[in-house]
């Protein structure tokens, strides 16, 4: 995964606040310090006006700036089944069983993507912690060869690009590391 960039500068205190403001970092920030469903259901109205309706405005906007970056990615502005992850955790199989994320997570995916393992850029806002991730969560099988094998085939090329100063700058590598090389 890519991160870009920690300190990207604003361009006016307008735009700064058109989308996320401080009252969406104190909302998120209070749902962290009460995790928990009754809380949730007093500050409901506050989670409509500053964090699902700024986000839902922000990926309408993106929809129309998305094909410049690429046709084939697609920002999807609705409140369920769309861009905006969901709100609410999966606690199956967790031992923290706190009900709701405390951050707002925004994804824009490749059109022949089904869930969050397709390609896509992926848009992180939580108190503390701000980032655009660019690439594939666990990809399968076959797309981890095809990944693989690009970067075997070109090695020099792929050097290159994740040494260039000016790509390191603005981005950082993250994710899993093998301690070996994989097989072939």
């Amino acid at each position: 995964m890519l991160r870009f960039p920690r300190d990207i500068p604003s361009r006016s205190d307008n735009l700064a606040e058109r989308y996320f403001s401080k009252q969406t970092f104190t909302f998120l920030s209070a749902l962290a310090e009460h995790n928990e469903r009754a809380w949730f259901e007093q500050h409901q109205q506050e989670y409509e006006d500053f964090v699902r309706t700024p986000a839902l405005d922000f990926i309408s906007d993106m929809s129309d700036e998305m094909p410049a970056i690429s046709r084939h990615f697609l920002a999807q502005p609705k409140k369920v089944g769309g861009s905006l992850m969901r709100i609410y955790r999966d606690t199956r199989f967790s031992r923290d069983k706190t009900p709701y994320k405390t951050n707002i997570g925004i994804q824009f995916r490749h059109e022949v993507g089904k869930d969050i393992h397709a390609p896509g850029y992926y848009l992180h806002i939580e108190p503390g912690e701000c980032f655009v991730g660019i690439g594939l969560w666990h990809p399968d099988a076959d797309a981890l060869f095809k990944i693989r094998e690009a970067i075997a085939q070109k090695g020099d090329e792929w050097l290159a690009a994740r040494d260039d100063k000016t790509f390191r700058k603005q981005f950082t590598l993250e994710g899993d590391s093998l301690a070996n090389a994989p097989r072939g």
